[in-house]
Order: structure tokens, then C-alpha cells, then sequence
């Protein structure tokens, strides 16, 4: 019972009866209640783990773990419009969170790629074009392969890690081991200014239980928002009214090159 997020929506009562329901379905009947106004919606995040080799953080914990910790923010409305989060386990993304949250969370890793080069050469030895389907597709040109030696070779500071290669040849390629996420904002649907992406807030922040670090982050993020926003602005649309650098001042953040909102002529954003 979670408005646009959950299995029922309730319509049609009367403003007076509003609390003498939500008392008789959250108390007596047992029901968890959430709004479809302006709330924090149900998080939400891809198996993770639970069925995936690549998953870089523990979807189903983190995302448990919000619920829990914010259910009066699913409960009540706070702010001028609603807030989401969403949750994936590495940059395929499996939820779309990029496109479909205020706060995409994605798994990611820092250090370089991992790479089985035995498994590499298997795949070579039987017939895969690892040149036209891997080496020339990679969006950075961090992956050479040495037909020679028979190896394929990685550029660490040019890697992006979009998963493409790893998809490709998941037996011979993983991500690294020096796991995290990977924090955007402003993904939402059309409504004032149009669809958005989501677009990198922290480059890299680790995931570990009790999740402090992040829920400052947000917090943070909320307090600035219900101050300053207008009824029914998104977070992207406030930060694109008032700006990336009062957004960063805001919350403590120092400004880094992978806070791209868009392609752009004038490097000097901040």
C-alpha cells in the first residue's frame, strides 16, 4: 500500500476520514502505508548479490537498510515534490536507476579490472573476435590486445568501467576488488524541464553496514532541498535553477571533474 510504488493505491475518502483509515490499516490490520505524494518512495534495487557474480555492493541490505531507517519519510510528505532512490549492484544497472531516480546508487570499483588471461585465450583460440567485439568497442580505448603475445592489455586510468568488455567475456574479466558505489543526482522523468539522467555527485564511496557516510550524504541533500525548493520541483531542477556550485557549498562536497551534468563547451563550471 505505497501509493505509486507499492501493490494498492487507495483512492476517493473524504479529507476527514483520511487518519481514521491509515489508523485502521497501519494499526489494526498490520499494513505497511506509504503516500504517493510528496515522499520519499519506496527504495528499490536489483537482486544484487542474492543472484549476481558481478554485484560491487549489497543491494538488498542497503536497500532494506534505507527503508527501515527513513520509513517516516515514506510515510508522511516532507518536501515540495517526491524523492527516489534506487539501487544497482554495478554499472549495468539493472534498474535503470540513472534514468529513473532523484539518487541513483551504483556499484562500482576503484582499482583495475581483473583479468584471466588463460581465459582470455580461450576465447580467442575458439574464434571470438576479441578486436571487433571488445578491444575496438571500449568508449575510452583503455583495452589493446597484442595478438602477438597473445594478451590483452589495460590502461587502468582510462577505464570507465561501463562493463561493456566484462559482459562480453564474463568467464575471462572481473570487476576489481576495491568495491563500492558510485553516487549520481537528478535522474527523473518529464514534468517542469524534461527527462534527466543522473549524473555523478561522488565518484566513489564505500558500502558498508551501518551506511553513515551515505545517509549524511542525504540528509544533507534534504535539508537543502525543503528549503529552498518550489512546490513540485525536482531535485535536478533545483540545482539546475540555482546551480552545481551553491548545490556543492550546500553540502559540503569539493567540486571534481566527474561532476558532469551534460556535455559541455565551457570547462569551467565551477
Amino acid at each position: 500500500l505505497h501509493g505509486a510504488t507499492g501493490d494498492m493505491i487507495l483512492l476517493g475518502t473524504t479529507t476527514e476520514n483520511l487518519q481514521a483509515c491509515f489508523d485502521a490499516l497501519s494499526g489494526e490490520a498490520g499494513f505497511d502505508l506509504g503516500g504517493s505524494a510528496s515522499v520519499l518512495r519506496t527504495p528499490s534495487a536489483c537482486v544484487g548479490p542474492a543472484r549476481c557474480e558481478f554485484a560491487c555492493i549489497d543491494t538488498l541490505d542497503l536497500c532494506n537498510d534505507l527503508t527501515q531507517t527513513y520509513q517516516n519519510y515514506i510515510h508522511r510528505p516532507h518536501w515540495a515534490y517526491k524523492f527516489k532512490i534506487k539501487i544497482s549492484g554495478c554499472p549495468n544497472d539493472g534498474v535503470a536507476a540513472i534514468a529513473r531516480s532523484d539518487m541513483p546508487i551504483i556499484g562500482t570499483w576503484r582499482d583495475a579490472l581483473r583479468i584471466d588471461q588463460d581465459a582470455v585465450r580461450e576465447y580467442v583460440d575458439n574464434g571470438f573476435d576479441i578486436v571487433g567485439e571488445v578491444v575496438s568497442q571500449c568508449p575510452t580505448e583503455a583495452l589493446e590486445w597484442d595478438a602477438k603475445a597473445k594478451k590483452l592489455n589495460l590502461k587502468p586510468e582510462e577505464c570507465v568501467r561501463c562493463m561493456h568488455c566484462i559482459n562480453k567475456m564474463p568467464k575471462a574479466l572481473r570487476p576489481g576488488l576495491d568495491k563500492g558505489a558510485t553516487i549520481l543526482i537528478g535522474g527523473k522523468a518529464p514534468l517542469v524541464r524534461g527527462a534527466r539522467l543522473g549524473w555523478v555527485l561522488v565518484p566513489f564511496m564505500k558500502m558498508e553496514p551501518p551506511y553513515t557516510e551515505l545517509k549524511e550524504l542525504i540528509e544533507k541533500i534534504w535539508d537543502w532541498w525543503d528549503e529552498n525548493a518550489r512546490t513540485r520541483e525536482r531535485i535536478a531542477e533545483l540545482i539546475e535553477r540555482l546551480g552545481m556550485r551553491e548545490f556543492l557549498k550546500a553540502i559540503d562536497l569539493a567540486p571534481c571533474p566527474e561532476m558532469v551534468m551534460e556535455p559541455r563547451a565551457n570547462a569551467f563550471i565551477f
